[in-house]
């Protein structure tokens, strides 16, 4: 029975995905000349959103989106091929730092850490075992790819009192990992659909 059901989840998981990328195309299509005005925050917007975003236990913030955005629109004069790398770098550097008040909250133990009653926990409990055996390594790949699992991470690492630095220097370069992989995906999905649409010049 555990198969069938981990299918359905897998399947979900892919429609899912596959519709936010077609909502985000059309929302950019749409409102194009909003996504241009993007290009005038530049590198310092990706790194602000990231902080809001790499802080997201605060509030929800857009702020995948965002990159691919800006890793399509952002091409320096010089060497157009390096804004993804700059938007990523931005991005990975502001999630780094927003993800510090993430492993505060743990290290402090917060109002933020699960209650034993919420369905949240179980994830948590899983989580924080992974983290107390391998938390380098659990931690660097959760910053590095884009899902859900990282907060419960970075709360566990501050619960458990994972070294600062370490955590730090990991999730600045997962995270940064993460960012350039956005960044490049807009850079060559997004803007050549955006060319073939007469919207971004050749």
């Amino acid at each position: 029975m555990e198969r069938p059901r981990r299918r359905h989840w897998d399947y979900l998981a892919g429609i899912l995905g596959m519709v936010f990328t077609i909502l985000v195309i059309v929302g950019v299509i749409y409102y194009w000349e909003d996504v241009e005005a993007l290009e005038k925050f530049g590198y310092a917007g990706a790194f602000i959103i990231s902080v809001l975003g790499g802080a997201t236990i605060l509030a929800p913030v857009p702020m995948t989106p965002v990159v691919f955005v800006l890793g399509a629109v952002m091409r320096p004069a010089y060497a157009p091929q390096l804004g993804p790398v700059y938007v990523g770098i931005a991005a990975g550097m502001g999630e780094a730092v927003g993800g510090m008040l993430i492993y505060m909250t743990g290290f402090a133990g917060g109002v933020f850490l699960p209650s034993p009653t919420s369905r949240f926990y179980d994830i948590y409990s899983h989580i924080t075992k992974w983290m107390e055996k391998r938390g380098g390594v659990v931690l660097f790949i959760l910053s590095a790819v884009i899902n859900p699992f990282f907060y419960p991470a970075a709360i566990a690492a501050g619960a458990i009192h994972f070294g600062f630095r370490k955590y730090l220097a990991i999730c600045l370069v997962g995270k940064t990992i993460k960012g350039i992989t956005v960044a490049f995906a807009g850079y060559y999905g997004l803007s050549q659909l955006l060319k073939l649409l007469g919207l971004m010049a050749k």
